[in-house]
This record gives C-alpha cells, sequence and structure tokens, in this order.
C-alpha cells in the first residue's frame, strides 16, 4: 500500500478570524509527520479539512498526486482517511462495539446487522490494548459511564476498523496513561510498517521525538518550519511554535517555605474521606498555596476531587475556614467558596453550541437579577476574557471555534467570575501547548498571590514539580507520600507514584 498527501497554501476563515492563513504539509506511507504548534494556531483546523469536517477557503489537497477536496467527512473516510480527535465523538447510549462499527457495521445478506461479526470483530479491535484496559471493557458495554482514558481507545479503534491509508491522531494521547500510550505507539510502529501514512498532533514534546519522523511547525495559520526530528532540538521547536519562548523557562514559581506555609491559615482541611476509588484521604491546604495531586492516572485524583466537591456520594470531614463543610451537591461546595475546573472540557466544562458569553455565565447568572441586567453580564463577560488574554472574535461566537487552550481558560474563567477561595482543578492542561501553559502558571501564580488556595491534579510530572508547594502522590486511592523542598524530584515523584512509601524515599 503507497499513499502521499499534500496540503499547499491551505487558508480559512471564519468571519474575521483567520484560521489557516498559508498552511502546507506533507506525510508519505510508512512515516509519521509532527504537526505542531500553539493552540489557536490551525493544526485542529488543517485536520479537519483533510478529513472533511471543514471545507477550505483557498489552498489544494493532493492525494496520491491527485488533487482532491471533501465535503463531508464520509469521503474522506471512503478515500482512505480517518481522524482520532481530540474532542470525542462517541455516542453515549450506544455500546462499545456500536460506536466503534456505526455507519459501516459488518451485514448479513437482506441488509441486517451481523451481530456475531460484530462482535467477535470488536473483540479483535479491544485486544489491541490487551492489559491496559479495564477487564470489564466488552463490545457491549455501554461508552457513557467509561473513564477518559478508555473513551479516547474506543475512538482510536473507531478510526482503524475503517482500514485507512492516512490516519490523523489528534492529541490521542491526552487522555491515556503511559501504558496506553506506549502501546498506541507499539501499534504505529506497526502500522507505519503496512504503509500507513501518519500525522500526528501533540503538545508532549517527549512523544513527538519518540515517535515522529518529521515535523512540520504552525503558527498563527501559517507554516513556519519543516524537517528530520532527528536533526532538531525541543528547543528550536517552541521556538518556532511560540516565537523565542523556550521550554525550560515555562514552568517557574518561587516556593513558600515550609515555616512560612505552617505560619498561614488552613483553608481547607480533608479528614478520612471516603468515596468510590477513594480511600481514607486526609490532607490539610493553606492559604495562597499550590498544592498538588500526582501519582499515575486513575489512583483516585479525579474522584477525590468530585466527592470534596459534592458530586460524589462521600463520607468524612471537611473544614473550610475552620466551619465543616460536607456537601452533598455541587451547589452547596460553591456556595461555601469552593470551584471545580473539570479537565474534559468539551463533555463536563462547556457547551459547545453555546456562546462564550453563556459559558462565561453559567455558574453565575442568578448574580444579574431577573429581569438579566444583559449590558452588566456582558461587561463582566469581556473584563474575564481580557483578564485571560482570551484570543476570540467575540463573545457572541460559539464557545466550539476556540482553540483548546482558548476554550479551557473560558472553563476557568467562568469559576474565577465567582471569586472562588478554594480553586480544584482536574488535569487542566490536557491538550494545551506550551504558550498557553505559561500563561496558565502565571494566572495561578497570581490567584495564589492574592491568597487564594489551589488544588491540582495534573498527569504531567514536570507540572508538578516546577509549579507546586507541595505534591501528594495518590495510590490506590489514598494519598501515599507528601513530597516537598529538597525531596520534590521526578525520581521520588516516580517511585511513590509506583507504590513506594515515604519511609523508602527518605
Amino acid at each position: 500500500m503507497s499513499v502521499s498527501l499534500s496540503a499547499r497554501n491551505i487558508a480559512k476563515r471564519y468571519g474575521a478570524t483567520v484560521a489557516l492563513a498559508d498552511a502546507s504539509l506533507d506525510v508519505h506511507a510508512g512515516e509519521v509527520l509532527a504537526l505542531i504548534g500553539a493552540n489557536g494556531s490551525g493544526k485542529s483546523t488543517l485536520s479537519k479539512i483533510i478529513n472533511g469536517v471543514v471545507v477550505l477557503d483557498g489552498g489544494q489537497l493532493r492525494l496520491d498526486d491527485q488533487v482532491v477536496e471533501f465535503a463531508s467527512p464520509y469521503a474522506a473516510k471512503r478515500m482512505g482517511i480517518a481522524t482520532v480527535f481530540q474532542e470525542l465523538s462517541l455516542v453515549p447510549q450506544l455500546t462499545v462495539a456500536e460506536n466503534i462499527w456505526l455507519t459501516h457495521e459488518p451485514l448479513k445478506r437482506g441488509g441486517l446487522i451481523n451481530k456475531q461479526t460484530l462482535r467477535h470483530k470488536t473483540e479483535e479491535l479491544l485486544d489491541l490494548f490487551a492489559g491496559t484496559v479495564s477487564s470489564k471493557l466488552e463490545p457491549d458495554t455501554p461508552v457513557g459511564p467509561l473513564p477518559p482514558d478508555e473513551k479516547q481507545i474506543i475512538e482510536i479503534l473507531k478510526a482503524i476498523s475503517v482500514e485507512p491509508r492516512v490516519l490523523i491522531l489528534d492529541e490521542a494521547t491526552a487522555s491515556l496513561d503511559n501504558r496506553q500510550v506506549q502501546r498506541l505507539f507499539e501499534l504505529v510502529t506497526q502500522w507505519k510498517l503496512q504503509g500507513k501514512a501518519i500525522v500526528f498532533v501533540s503538545h508532549r514534546m517527549e512523544e513527538i521525538f519518540q515517535i515522529g519522523d518529521r515535523y512540520s511547525v504552525l503558527r498563527n495559520g501559517t507554516s513556519v518550519g519543516e524537517g528530520v526530528l532527528s536533526g532538531t532540538t525541543r528547543n528550536e521547536l517552541v521556538a518556532l511554535m511560540v516565537q523565542g519562548a523556550t521550554a525550560g523557562n515555562v514552568v517557574a514559581r518561587t516556593r513558600p517555605t515550609a515555616e512560612e506555609l505552617a505560619a498561614r491559615n488552613v483553608q481547607l482541611a480533608v479528614t478520612d474521606l471516603q468515596a468510590a476509588g477513594v480511600h481514607g484521604v486526609t490532607f490539610q491546604l493553606h492559604a495562597g498555596e499550590l498544592l498538588g495531586l500526582g501519582g499515575l492516572r486513575g489512583q483516585g485524583q479525579h474522584q477525590l476531587l468530585l466527592a470534596m466537591f459534592g458530586a460524589l456520594p462521600s463520607t468524612g470531614e471537611l473544614t473550610i475556614d475552620g466551619a465543616p463543610g460536607h456537601f452533598t451537591h455541587p451547589r452547596q461546595a460553591m456556595q461555601r467558596g469552593l470551584a471545580l475546573v473539570p479537565g474534559e472540557r468539551g463533555s463536563e466544562g462547556l457547551l459547545l453550541r453555546r456562546s462564550i458569553l453563556e459559558n462565561f455565565l453559567i455558574p453565575s447568572w442568578r448574580d444579574f437579577g431577573f429581569p438579566l441586567r444583559m449590558r452588566k453580564a456582558r461587561e463582566v463577560a469581556a473584563n474575564m476574557a481580557r483578564s485571560l488574554s482570551l484570543k476570540m472574535g467575540g463573545l457572541d461566537d460559539p464557545v466550539s471555534s476556540l482553540s483548546g487552550g482558548n476554550a479551557q481558560k473560558v472553563v476557568i474563567g467562568k469559576w474565577l467570575l465567582r471569586d472562588p477561595h478554594v480553586l480544584m482543578l482536574d488535569d487542566p492542561t490536557k491538550g494545551i501547548d506550551v504558550g498557553a501553559k505559561a500563561e496558565f502558571y502565571k494566572l495561578l501564580a497570581r490567584l495564589c498571590d492574592e491568597g487564594k488556595s489551589v488544588l491540582l491534579y495534573s498527569s504531567d510530572d514536570e507540572e508538578l514539580i516546577g509549579l507546586c508547594d507541595r505534591v501528594l502522590v495518590m495510590h490506590d486511592g489514598n494519598i501515599r507520600v507528601e513530597l516537598a523542598g529538597a525531596a520534590l524530584t521526578k525520581s521520588h515523584l516516580v517511585a511513590a507514584s509506583l507504590g513506594a512509601t515515604q519511609e523508602e524515599l527518605v
């Protein structure tokens, strides 16, 4: 199988917003092209044009040296092009098998679905990730309740099920743990040997250098560089992405000493918190502290945040500013000054079909009276957009028009409008580029300087090490180790994530 895909001088506008001005790439059979760029640079738009989701305004697509233009994803799929997008396209009410084979189910004579073949083919696909997913993941499992990593794997299998010649992986690793990422890369190596052409979009530099053969960099909708990855460095790529920034200066924050932290008020105290996936968690969060939650993905971090926010049934004690505060509903937590920024912004944090204005004000409409004082609401939302340096066309644009990093700013901004005392964040920088992360880190530092307390779960070890005052490492639903000061190192964090105890790290 031989295939080549070429995009030349691609342009796309949305009103006054230029998504792509002059974007180009080339990818050939048996190679991985890393498509790199800051959030808003146009990577996803270019991917959607190649996949037929978006129609280009200018330029040219060529497949096997023939000019093509796809009017729909179905048209692209018929030509052998499949994409795994950052925002999942699964139908929650359907099963794993039904999602994977939707629109191209194996049929019997007479047009009926061959359920036996459907199940057998689904089992074969699930076997590709055997050992990295739950044993309960079966063809008949409903997709809705699945965790984000398994939903992402179903999305990958859905794309592979059409046996594509060109496969675009748009932030496909963002929700996966290390084992799952390595298994995906093993599969990518096999797919290369089969002659597939693969476009790999990721903000994780270590992954780009591990799996990529060549790179193409987009900045502000324009291609600004391409080459062989073995002949370049991380800092050279980052400089192309964000015009001179270096990776080393992105995560930088001056930590308070242990004595300074101990002298501050305890903003939040959690004692013996128990919930599904959480087994007796106890810790304290001080005023102005940035406290990290670490450990391998799926060790109870997500459930801990939900339980504290009243979104997951729990037992135990919470104390906020010295007063009891165990919550059975998120509104109770909000009233006491807690805010939770979810990691799955598309499904948990935003109403994608609604405007940026509406998304900003979802938790705060009641503050603007009845009838609504729309002029005041727009003024407040506009001020928040400016403070977050939100790159947008206007407040009335759909939030789905924003890049991943800018969309995450809206998720955070809507909670900041409530002026929370404790801000809890569930892996908020997943799928966000280096430049957007730098802005986000400065925002967290500013909030801590203002006296707010931040509880940050991150799947990025470097982020935890470079940003947090302390890190609580979770393992099997409990806090296994607390790391601070000189003990907060990559080796200690990795060891604790794999089950090492506090005593073993001394």
